[in-house]
Parts: C-alpha cells; structure tokens; sequence
C-alpha cells in the first residue's frame, strides 16, 4: 500500500481509504461482516477509515467504533457534520450550536476519544463560515479532533473560507472530500487548482461514478431501474435517456483499455483517481467482502501518461458527462 501526506497536516494516510457509508441499514446490515471488512482492509495496509454521523442514521460510526476496537491508534479516523440528524430544528447544519452536540454524538458512537479529521460535510448559507471555523478550532484546542475539513464545496467558498480564517486568525480547512472519477471530472478545472494552492489534502469520493464504472451497465445491455443504484437515480441509468448516450458509450471505450491495461474497468477508475496530482487518497466504499478484494486487487496499479492520455481522449479534462450528488 502507497502512502502520502494528507495536505500539510503530517498526517500519513494510505492512497486508498476505506468509505463505510454502505455499512448499516442502507447498505450492509451485518455489523459482524462490516467488522470483517475494516479489518482486511487494515491487514492489507489501509490506515484511513472514512464515515458520517448521517450514514444510516449513525449506524456506520457505530459499526466503524466497534470494529476498531484495539486497532485505534493505528487508524486516520474521519467523520463528518452537517445533514439532519432526527426530526425538529437546530439538529443540522454547521452551527457552533450544532457541531458542538454533533461532535460529541459522534465520539460516543465510534467509542474513541479524537476524531482525526472532521469534516463539514456541506456548505450551509444559513451560517457565517466565521462561526463554523470558530467552532473547529475550538474543538482543535479542546483536543477532540486533531484537523478539520469541508466536503463538496465550490472553490469559490473554498477560498473565502481561507480569506475568513487567516483574517480571523482561526483555523483554517485542512482538506476537501470532491466527487471525481472519469465521468465527473469537472473539479480539475478550478477545486482542485484551489486545493493545491491551499495545501489542502484531498480525499475524492464516487471514483465508479455511483456505480457507472463498475462494469455492471453496458451498452445494448437490459438496465434494472427498480434495483440497486439505479433505483435511487433511474435517470442517470436509463439508457433509452438521450443524455445517457455518451456515459454508456465512453464506458465501452474504457472496458476496452482496461482489457489493455490488464485490469478491470473498477481498477482503472480508482487508479485513474488517485493519479492526479492533487489527489491524496481515494475512497472505495465497498459493501461486501467480495467487492473490497475485487478492489484491494489493483491497490498497486499506476497509469503512465500513455493510458492518461487515452483517458483524456475518451473524456477531456474538466468534463462532466454526469452530474455527481451535491454538485
């Protein structure tokens, strides 16, 4: 496993870090399985663990606590804040009032002392960034996290968040969790130029573009829309969709070059992720045994600028041949 330092914190993270937003009822129920699953991907060298207080009403952290359970300290630990927890008002968003409770709910389920790096999961206009920063460094002093991080802001409040904190002389977003893969790769032309000048880590998230580049949907093939993914968003899956018609075709382009390459269409799409310059690690969030093997298989693949440029041909930089969530 490649490690590499997570922006300018010192914190050495794997390139590949491990998503749990499929353990729980949305996903994986078996908390035994999901347990399993932390702990190959530790025994195979991954030390970065990703999950939110809102993945599956909290159940994740609770199954990720449990799993590391005497494996702590040798784990990058990360959650977030932001999205709704329970009915009623003030249960989310990025307030102090908020991120004060919702710091300590999350530390109750994942049964640790510190959280690693915390993360606002997205932006809220109800709230000056003044104030959330503010709170996240307090938290920082206080000692229950050690960085914080945004996830899925435009480079624009990126920016303006950095302005905010060096005038105020507050902490300041140590990392940006983006969607990218080969189909949504719209953060190259500006998120991800601000991160590099920020010294931001950079942790993307969807790299099989919700399943897209999986291998499962291809062209002239019967697509489910009542199942799995494409029952969640049937538009970006129906192939009968005027708009799905590049999506499917550049799919077969690269099921071809994976064959090349010698690897699968998955493994290429987390390769290709983790190939750009201003990526640190890339989030794989498997919901079963199988599909994590399937992935930890190419964990050493690298692409050379050949295979790149291949890419580049088949979908040119900055170009978004869907639209990721929250974007």
């Amino acid at each position: 496993m490649r490690y590499r330092v997570l922006g300018g914190t010192g914190i050495e993270v794997s390139v590949h870090c491990l998503g749990t937003m499929m353990f729980g009822a949305v996903g994986n129920p078996d908390h035994d399985d999901c347990a399993r699953i932390v702990h190959k991907a530790l025994d195979q060298g991954i030390n970065f663990v990703d999950t939110a207080d809102m993945y599956s009403a909290g159940e994740s952290e609770e199954i990720v606590g449990k799993a590391l359970r005497g494996r702590r300290d040798d784990v990058v630990l990360a959650t977030k804040v932001h999205f709704p927890m329970g009915e009623g008002p003030n249960r989310g968003g990025n307030s102090r009032r908020w991120i004060v409770r919702a710091v300590e709910d999350s530390l109750r389920r994942l049964g640790t002392d510190w959280i690693d790096l915390y993360q606002v999961h997205r932006p809220d206009h109800t709230t000056d960034v003044e104030e959330t920063l503010g709170a996240l460094t307090d938290l920082v002093r206080a000692g229950k996290i050690r960085a914080f991080g945004c996830s899925t802001f435009p480079a624009e409040e990126i920016v303006e968040a950095h302005h905010v904190a060096e005038r105020r002389a507050l902490g300041r977003f140590r990392t940006e969790q983006p969607p990218y893969s080969i189909l949504a790769r719209g953060i190259e032309t500006s998120v991800l130029p601000v991160c590099r000048r920020y010294r931001m880590g950079v942790l993307v998230w969807s790299p099989l573009a919700s399943g897209f580049l999986s291998g499962r949907y291809r062209q002239g093939r019967p697509v489910d829309l009542g199942a799995g993914r494409p029952a969640l968003t049937p538009a970006r899956f129906d192939p009968a969709l005027p708009g799905n018609t590049a999506k499917y075709a550049a799919v077969e382009e690269l099921v071809a070059l994976a064959d090349e390459v010698g690897c699968t269409l998955p493994q290429l799409a987390v390769a290709f992720a983790a190939a750009h310059p201003a990526v640190t690690s890339t989030i794989i969030g498997p919901r079963t045994m199988e599909q994590l093997d399937a992935l930890l298989a190419g964990a050493e693949l690298t692409l050379d600028d050949a295979v790149l440029d291949r890419i580049d041909e088949i979908v040119p930089p900055g170009t978004n041949l869907y639209q990721p969530d929250g974007a």
